[in-house]
């Protein structure tokens, strides 16, 4: 997925109301978002060969995988991006279409059908070599092969001209790739779309280093966990598996020489974070735990900032399975699979009350699955779930779910229904939110249990959820969607990404006309995804609960941080004021 480092960066809210019921009660007074800056406000001079520390804010540590094409969560992607552009060769606008500022230029050509990259010079990996046309090749070849362990393939790149009799084995190379010269490559692909324009697939992998491991090694190989080389502002020069990683300057970056000369990034639990932001121990949040906003706003010896961001949250119902061999989702499920059941688990929440109390406002409903930082496809007046008792209680009424003397209802056959939930750790709001969402349910009737009884730290629960784990029938989870609007790779049947493993012609179909020819215009690309946003609401494979602006805390010594999330290649002017971090009281 195309990942940009404005749109991985979790808010920080610090939670001190609980909620211990679902009820339709006003809450706390909303945040004024208008009021988030995005750049720093610190006009002091810049110190030389300054050192940044930057807390990433976990309960458990970092898988350490890196580069794009290998990277599987969160932690990772987060560190990996101050090493290697997170947007790839190709930069982009404020719509999020591909511009020729990056490290790359490109031009269409055949109907628009192939493009041709050509990576400009200077552009040099962390070793002193150039990055090349055969390294963006590499990626395809590694993503496409029959023995890649990542979950990056699916449509976009068995779009590709070639590329499906590689995977299959059937052939040696791709056919639609052409190396044209050392920096110039051209991709052919059989359907041409607006995705060639919102999220062409540019990040490279080093050939020269990684050629002679063997495809299936290279998620543990030295060369990707222990000493990757970037393209980026910031080279990796020593990493303590799941801790934490010290880079230095690239004197030698493309976009010139940055202005710090180290940036340490360490793991910071979540109950100590804020503690750490007080006193300075780190300058800069990164994943922030998700507690009391208004907590944050007590401490002055940081700044601020924020934005809309390109996520969602949402509830998720497992109808199935991933079948490894055809690698295509399989939906075979029994017990989600009826749909006023997760229509009602839907109408049951009262996502407002939530936002209210436990987010302040900073998040807040979703009215589907498009985010309004899609400024050009998002639609406010979309109605999606909003809370109502009566018509969830109808829902499962019609749908044979009857209500038992102890207030449960029994799934159509007349037997116990009880439903596994699965729920993620990490911040103070995380069990609040999971029990809230359980009394939401409870008072439909429907007895909605955490699995194991407990919530789940990150790696574990998504082992649970990529495993298809068969305790979990509903989990809770987000997605940082990257900078196309495309959600082909969260819900086609041909993606790993689509977790509840939803099957449905008329889904394939109007994700295939949102990345159609026809699709170049804006407006038909539109209302595709309005239809396709109606349809999803109607057949709620998942649910989606907030959309959210995304909080950033950074010590008044940090200058030079803007978190617009349309910026390319931000990280570069970061520096600090003082050798010194400014201390809270």
């Amino acid at each position: 997925m195309k990942r940009s480092w404005k749109g991985l960066l979790t808010a920080l809210l610090l939670l001190t109301l609980v909620l211990t019921g679902c009820s339709s009660g006003s809450g706390n007074k909303a945040v004024d978002t208008s009021k988030f800056p995005l750049t720093t406000k610190n006009n002091k001079v810049a110190v030389k060969d300054g050192t940044l520390n930057v807390g990433l804010i976990s309960d458990t540590p970092f898988q350490g995988t890196f580069y794009g094409p290998l990277i599987a969560d969160f932690p990772d992607s987060e560190i990996w991006n101050w090493a290697q552009d997170a947007n790839g060769l190709l930069d982009y606008d404020k719509n999020y279409e591909i511009t020729n500022k990056g490290a790359a230029t490109y031009k269409y050509s055949n109907g628009n059908k192939t493009i041709t990259i050509t990576i400009k010079k200077g552009v040099n990996w962390s070793d002193g070599q150039p990055v090349t046309s055969q390294d963006l090749k590499y990626t395809y070849l590694v993503v496409g092969n029959p023995k890649y362990a990542g979950q990056q393939y699916g449509p976009f790149f068995s779009n590709v001209v070639g590329m499906d009799a590689y995977h299959s084995g059937k052939a040696k190379d791709v056919s639609g790739i052409k190396i044209i010269n050392d920096r110039t490559l051209s991709i052919t692909y059989k359907q041409s779309g607006p995705n060639l324009r919102d999220g062409v697939y540019s990040d490279p992998m080093p050939y020269h280093y990684l050629k002679g491991i063997p495809i299936n090694k290279l998620m543990s190989a030295p060369q990707t966990t222990k000493k990757p080389l970037g393209y980026g502002p910031y080279i990796v020069k020593k990493i303590v598996p799941g801790e934490s990683v010290q880079l230095v300057r690239n004197d030698h970056y493309w976009r010139g020489k940055p202005k710090l000369k180290y940036v340490n990034i360490k793991v910071v639990n979540p109950n100590v974070a804020v503690a750490a932001m007080k006193n300075g121990s780190i300058d800069m949040t990164m994943d922030m735990p998700n507690s009391s906003y208004q907590d944050a706003l007590k401490n002055k010896n940081y700044q601020i900032l924020g934005y809309s961001d390109l996520a969602y949250s949402y509830i998720g119902f497992k109808l199935g399975h991933w079948d490894k061999a055809k690698n295509v989702a399989v939906m075979d499920g029994k017990k989600m699979q009826n749909v006023k059941l997760r229509q009602a688990m839907g109408y049951a929440l009262n996502l407002k009350q939530a936002s209210q109390k436990l987010y302040q406002g900073v998040y807040y409903p979703a009215n589907g699955l498009i985010a309004p930082a899609f400024n050009k496809y998002y639609n406010p007046n979309f109605k999606g779930y909003t809370y109502d008792v009566k018509k969830a209680n109808k829902l499962l009424d019609e749908a044979g779910y009857k209500k038992g003397k102890d207030g449960y209802r029994t799934d159509p056959n007349g037997k116990k229904l009880t439903i596994n939930f699965l729920s993620m750790s990490g911040t103070n709001v995380s069990e609040p939110l999971a029990n809230y969402f359980i009394q939401c349910w409870k008072k439909v009737g429907l007895n909605v249990k955490l699995v194991d009884g407990r919530l789940h730290e990150f790696n574990s629960f998504y082992n649970m959820v990529m495993k298809d784990d068969p305790k979990v029938d509903v989990y809770a989870a987000a997605w940082a969607t990257g900078t196309d609007v495309d959600p082909t790779q969260l819900y086609s049947k041909n993606y790993q990404f689509n977790y509840p493993h939803f099957v449905n012609s008329e889904n394939e179909k109007l994700l295939a006309e949102g990345t159609s020819p026809k699709a170049f215009d804006s407006n038909y690309r539109k209302q595709a995804y309005t239809k396709w946003n109606k349809l999803m609401t109607e057949q709620a494979p998942v649910i989606p609960t907030f959309f959210r602006y995304q909080i950033v805390l950074v010590n008044k010594r940090v200058t030079g941080l803007n978190v617009d999330p349309t910026l390319c290649g931000g990280y570069k002017n970061i520096a600090v004021t003082s050798n010194t971090p400014v201390k809270g009281k």
